[in-house]
Protein backbone atom coordinates (compact mmCIF):
# COMPACT_ATOMS: atom_id res chain seq x y z
CA UNK A 1 0.00 0.00 0.00
CA UNK A 2 1.15 3.67 -0.66
CA UNK A 3 2.71 6.09 1.75
CA UNK A 4 -0.24 9.07 1.96
CA UNK A 5 0.51 12.44 2.98
CA UNK A 6 -2.40 11.85 5.92
CA UNK A 7 0.30 8.96 7.47
CA UNK A 8 2.93 11.81 7.92
CA UNK A 9 1.76 13.56 10.66
CA UNK A 10 0.51 10.51 12.16
CA UNK A 11 3.72 9.20 12.22
CA UNK A 12 5.11 12.80 13.46
CA UNK A 13 2.77 12.78 16.50
CA UNK A 14 3.42 8.62 17.12
CA UNK A 15 7.26 9.87 17.50
CA UNK A 16 6.61 12.54 19.52
CA UNK A 17 4.74 10.50 22.14
CA UNK A 18 7.28 7.90 22.32
CA UNK A 19 10.09 10.24 22.64
CA UNK A 20 8.22 12.02 25.61
CA UNK A 21 7.35 8.59 27.03
CA UNK A 22 11.48 8.65 27.60
CA UNK A 23 12.12 12.10 28.33
CA UNK A 24 10.66 14.89 29.48
CA UNK A 25 13.44 17.04 27.87
CA UNK A 26 11.94 19.74 25.66
CA UNK A 27 15.72 19.90 23.95
CA UNK A 28 15.51 16.16 22.88
CA UNK A 29 12.31 16.22 21.96
CA UNK A 30 13.27 19.09 19.51
CA UNK A 31 16.50 16.72 18.04
CA UNK A 32 14.09 14.04 17.41
CA UNK A 33 11.28 15.89 15.95
CA UNK A 34 14.00 17.70 13.57
CA UNK A 35 15.22 14.82 12.46
CA UNK A 36 11.99 13.08 11.60
CA UNK A 37 10.81 15.97 9.93
CA UNK A 38 13.76 15.26 7.53
CA UNK A 39 13.02 11.83 6.88
CA UNK A 40 9.55 12.40 6.22
CA UNK A 41 10.72 14.85 3.83
CA UNK A 42 12.27 12.01 1.86
CA UNK A 43 9.08 10.33 2.21
CA UNK A 44 8.65 9.32 -1.41
CA UNK A 45 11.76 6.96 -1.67
CA UNK A 46 9.97 4.26 0.96
CA UNK A 47 7.93 2.09 -0.35
CA UNK A 48 5.53 1.28 2.22
CA UNK A 49 4.15 3.26 5.86
CA UNK A 50 5.95 0.71 8.11
CA UNK A 51 9.17 1.29 6.35
CA UNK A 52 9.23 5.13 6.62
CA UNK A 53 7.68 4.25 10.15
CA UNK A 54 10.59 1.78 11.66
CA UNK A 55 13.20 4.52 10.31
CA UNK A 56 11.59 7.29 12.27
CA UNK A 57 11.26 5.33 15.38
CA UNK A 58 14.99 4.01 14.86
CA UNK A 59 15.99 8.02 15.18
CA UNK A 60 14.05 7.47 18.80
CA UNK A 61 15.88 4.66 19.61
CA UNK A 62 19.06 6.20 18.95
CA UNK A 63 18.97 9.54 20.77
CA UNK A 64 17.28 8.49 23.64
CA UNK A 65 19.50 5.14 24.10
CA UNK A 66 16.45 3.28 24.77
CA UNK A 67 15.67 0.02 22.52
CA UNK A 68 12.26 -0.76 23.68
CA UNK A 69 10.38 2.67 24.61
CA UNK A 70 6.89 0.85 24.85
CA UNK A 71 7.95 -1.83 26.89
CA UNK A 72 6.13 -1.06 29.76
CA UNK A 73 2.80 0.12 27.87
CA UNK A 74 3.32 -3.72 26.25
CA UNK A 75 3.41 -5.22 29.64
CA UNK A 76 0.17 -3.42 30.91
CA UNK A 77 -1.60 -4.10 28.07
CA UNK A 78 -0.94 -7.84 27.94
CA UNK A 79 -1.67 -7.93 31.79
CA UNK A 80 -4.52 -6.23 31.05
CA UNK A 81 -5.77 -8.54 28.16
CA UNK A 82 -4.89 -11.38 30.91
CA UNK A 83 -6.91 -10.26 33.28
CA UNK A 84 -9.81 -9.52 30.78
CA UNK A 85 -9.35 -13.32 28.96
CA UNK A 86 -11.94 -15.33 31.42
CA UNK A 87 -14.57 -11.98 30.28
CA UNK A 88 -13.86 -13.12 26.97
CA UNK A 89 -13.82 -16.85 27.27
CA UNK A 90 -17.08 -16.56 29.01
CA UNK A 91 -18.71 -14.25 25.98
CA UNK A 92 -17.18 -17.16 23.07
CA UNK A 93 -19.10 -19.61 25.08
CA UNK A 94 -22.50 -17.14 25.15
CA UNK A 95 -21.62 -17.10 21.21
CA UNK A 96 -21.44 -21.15 21.13
CA UNK A 97 -17.93 -20.87 20.62
CA UNK A 98 -18.80 -19.69 16.96
CA UNK A 99 -15.43 -18.91 14.27
CA UNK A 100 -16.84 -15.58 13.68
CA UNK A 101 -16.94 -14.82 17.62
CA UNK A 102 -13.77 -16.01 17.57
CA UNK A 103 -12.51 -13.58 14.43
CA UNK A 104 -14.68 -10.86 16.16
CA UNK A 105 -12.69 -10.99 19.73
CA UNK A 106 -9.36 -11.89 17.79
CA UNK A 107 -10.04 -8.27 16.09
CA UNK A 108 -11.42 -6.24 18.84
CA UNK A 109 -8.21 -7.10 20.72
CA UNK A 110 -6.73 -4.49 17.77
CA UNK A 111 -8.28 -1.16 20.25
CA UNK A 112 -5.24 -2.09 22.61
CA UNK A 113 -2.70 -0.79 19.58
CA UNK A 114 -1.42 2.38 21.93
CA UNK A 115 0.38 3.92 18.58
CA UNK A 116 -3.17 4.98 17.77
CA UNK A 117 -4.70 5.23 21.68
CA UNK A 118 -2.53 6.15 24.06
CA UNK A 119 -3.85 5.99 27.20
CA UNK A 120 -6.64 3.78 26.44
CA UNK A 121 -9.17 1.98 29.10
CA UNK A 122 -9.64 -1.06 27.42
CA UNK A 123 -11.64 -2.47 30.25
CA UNK A 124 -14.42 0.51 29.89
CA UNK A 125 -15.08 0.05 26.24
CA UNK A 126 -14.53 -4.11 25.52
CA UNK A 127 -18.17 -4.71 25.67
CA UNK A 128 -19.37 -2.35 23.30
CA UNK A 129 -16.21 -3.48 21.23
CA UNK A 130 -17.72 -7.01 21.47
CA UNK A 131 -20.34 -6.43 20.15
CA UNK A 132 -20.04 -4.31 17.11
CA UNK A 133 -20.50 -6.34 14.01
CA UNK A 134 -18.24 -6.78 11.08
CA UNK A 135 -18.77 -4.20 8.73
CA UNK A 136 -17.12 -6.81 6.16
CA UNK A 137 -17.02 -10.23 7.26
CA UNK A 138 -15.59 -12.30 4.64
CA UNK A 139 -16.01 -15.62 6.63
CA UNK A 140 -17.21 -17.70 3.73
CA UNK A 141 -14.43 -18.02 2.16
CA UNK A 142 -12.72 -19.07 5.40
CA UNK A 143 -14.80 -21.76 5.59
CA UNK A 144 -14.91 -23.07 2.21
CA UNK A 145 -10.82 -22.82 2.76
CA UNK A 146 -11.06 -24.70 6.12
CA UNK A 147 -12.44 -27.63 4.49
CA UNK A 148 -9.25 -29.11 3.19
CA UNK A 149 -6.60 -26.36 4.69
CA UNK A 150 -3.65 -28.32 7.46
CA UNK A 151 -1.73 -25.40 8.10
CA UNK A 152 -2.90 -21.82 9.49
CA UNK A 153 0.10 -18.90 9.76
CA UNK A 154 -1.35 -15.82 12.06
CA UNK A 155 0.64 -12.52 11.54
CA UNK A 156 0.30 -10.86 15.01
CA UNK A 157 0.14 -7.15 15.44
CA UNK A 158 0.53 -5.39 18.74
CA UNK A 159 1.41 -7.10 22.07
CA UNK A 160 -1.93 -7.17 23.90
CA UNK A 161 -3.83 -8.19 21.32
CA UNK A 162 -2.00 -11.44 21.24
CA UNK A 163 -3.94 -12.75 24.25
CA UNK A 164 -7.48 -11.64 21.97
CA UNK A 165 -5.99 -14.15 19.51
CA UNK A 166 -5.56 -17.22 21.60
CA UNK A 167 -9.41 -17.64 21.41
CA UNK A 168 -9.02 -17.85 17.51
CA UNK A 169 -5.87 -20.29 17.80
CA UNK A 170 -7.99 -22.42 20.14
CA UNK A 171 -11.03 -22.82 17.56
CA UNK A 172 -8.57 -23.56 14.75
CA UNK A 173 -6.49 -26.07 17.02
CA UNK A 174 -7.29 -28.69 14.42
CA UNK A 175 -4.96 -26.95 12.05
CA UNK A 176 -0.81 -26.76 12.29
CA UNK A 177 -0.71 -23.22 13.79
CA UNK A 178 2.19 -20.88 13.35
CA UNK A 179 2.23 -17.34 14.54
CA UNK A 180 4.47 -14.48 12.96
CA UNK A 181 6.01 -11.70 15.16
CA UNK A 182 8.31 -9.08 14.79
CA UNK A 183 12.18 -9.94 15.15
CA UNK A 184 13.28 -6.53 17.27
CA UNK A 185 10.56 -4.68 19.19
CA UNK A 186 8.81 -1.60 17.22
CA UNK A 187 6.26 0.38 18.86
CA UNK A 188 3.95 -1.86 20.25
CA UNK A 189 4.00 -4.48 18.42
CA UNK A 190 4.56 -8.10 19.69
CA UNK A 191 7.66 -9.93 19.53
CA UNK A 192 8.55 -13.61 20.62
CA UNK A 193 8.90 -12.42 24.13
CA UNK A 194 5.27 -10.68 24.39
CA UNK A 195 3.69 -13.34 21.97
CA UNK A 196 4.77 -16.10 24.78
CA UNK A 197 4.01 -13.97 27.96
CA UNK A 198 0.05 -14.01 26.51
CA UNK A 199 0.25 -17.72 26.19
CA UNK A 200 0.40 -18.53 22.50
CA UNK A 201 2.75 -20.86 22.60
CA UNK A 202 0.22 -22.92 24.08
CA UNK A 203 -1.67 -22.85 20.72
CA UNK A 204 1.01 -21.90 17.83
CA UNK A 205 4.74 -22.35 17.25
CA UNK A 206 5.61 -18.55 17.92
CA UNK A 207 8.33 -17.78 14.94
CA UNK A 208 10.18 -14.70 14.76
CA UNK A 209 9.26 -12.58 10.51
CA UNK A 210 13.19 -11.86 10.67
CA UNK A 211 11.71 -8.69 9.82
CA UNK A 212 11.70 -5.62 12.40
CA UNK A 213 9.65 -3.16 10.74
CA UNK A 214 5.83 -2.88 12.25
CA UNK A 215 4.29 -4.54 9.11
CA UNK A 216 5.71 -7.61 7.78
CA UNK A 217 8.00 -6.60 4.81
CA UNK A 218 8.29 -9.65 3.02
CA UNK A 219 11.67 -8.50 1.54
CA UNK A 220 13.18 -7.94 4.27
CA UNK A 221 11.97 -11.43 6.29
CA UNK A 222 14.50 -14.47 6.80
CA UNK A 223 14.30 -17.65 4.19
CA UNK A 224 12.01 -19.77 6.50
CA UNK A 225 9.24 -17.52 7.08
CA UNK A 226 9.14 -16.68 3.61
CA UNK A 227 8.58 -20.48 2.71
CA UNK A 228 6.39 -20.95 5.33
CA UNK A 229 4.30 -17.88 4.20
CA UNK A 230 4.22 -19.34 0.49
CA UNK A 231 3.42 -22.65 1.49
CA UNK A 232 0.57 -22.48 4.18
CA UNK A 233 -2.83 -23.41 3.60
CA UNK A 234 -4.39 -20.16 5.18
CA UNK A 235 -2.83 -16.99 5.88
CA UNK A 236 -4.19 -14.78 8.67
CA UNK A 237 -2.87 -10.93 8.75
CA UNK A 238 -3.69 -8.68 11.53
CA UNK A 239 -3.72 -5.56 12.24
CA UNK A 240 -3.39 -2.05 10.00
CA UNK A 241 0.18 -2.40 9.41
CA UNK A 242 0.52 -5.57 8.20
CA UNK A 243 -2.36 -4.92 5.70
CA UNK A 244 -0.06 -1.73 4.63
CA UNK A 245 2.81 -4.14 4.05
CA UNK A 246 0.68 -6.91 2.06
CA UNK A 247 -2.19 -5.43 0.74
CA UNK A 248 0.01 -6.08 -3.07
CA UNK A 249 0.91 -9.73 -2.19
CA UNK A 250 0.69 -11.98 -4.58
CA UNK A 251 -0.34 -14.70 -2.39
CA UNK A 252 -4.02 -15.06 -0.96
CA UNK A 253 -4.73 -13.47 2.57
CA UNK A 254 -7.35 -12.87 4.91
CA UNK A 255 -6.74 -9.77 6.95
CA UNK A 256 -7.90 -8.93 10.24
CA UNK A 257 -8.21 -5.10 10.93
CA UNK A 258 -9.85 -2.13 12.91
CA UNK A 259 -9.91 0.73 10.25
CA UNK A 260 -8.15 3.55 12.99
CA UNK A 261 -7.66 6.42 10.20
CA UNK A 262 -10.04 8.21 7.10
CA UNK A 263 -6.97 6.96 4.83
CA UNK A 264 -7.79 2.87 5.82
CA UNK A 265 -11.47 3.43 6.07
CA UNK A 266 -11.60 5.04 2.60
CA UNK A 267 -9.37 2.18 1.03
CA UNK A 268 -11.89 -0.48 2.55
CA UNK A 269 -15.08 1.45 1.85
CA UNK A 270 -15.98 1.47 5.34
CA UNK A 271 -16.69 3.58 8.32
CA UNK A 272 -13.49 4.77 10.62
CA UNK A 273 -13.69 2.06 13.74
CA UNK A 274 -15.43 -0.32 11.95
CA UNK A 275 -14.15 -4.47 12.48
CA UNK A 276 -13.11 -5.54 9.15
CA UNK A 277 -12.41 -9.47 8.00
CA UNK A 278 -11.43 -9.36 4.45
CA UNK A 279 -10.21 -11.90 1.70
CA UNK A 280 -7.76 -10.78 -0.38
CA UNK A 281 -7.43 -13.74 -3.19
CA UNK A 282 -4.20 -14.24 -4.80
CA UNK A 283 -3.11 -11.97 -8.28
Amino acid sequence: MEIFLDCLPCMLRQVLESTRMISASEELQQKVIDECIEILSNYKSYKTAPELCRQMHRIVNKMTGVADPYRHIKETNISTALRLYPHLKEFWSQKDNSLDMALKIAATGNVLDSAINLGLDIEDCIDDELNKAFAQCDIEQLQQKLKTAKTLLVLGDNAGETVFDCILLEKLSDLDISYGVRSQPIINDATSEDAYASGIGSYAKVLSTGCDAPGVILEECSTDFIELFNDVDIVISKGQGNYEALSNSSRDIFFLLKAKCSVLSDLLTVNINDYIFKYAPSK
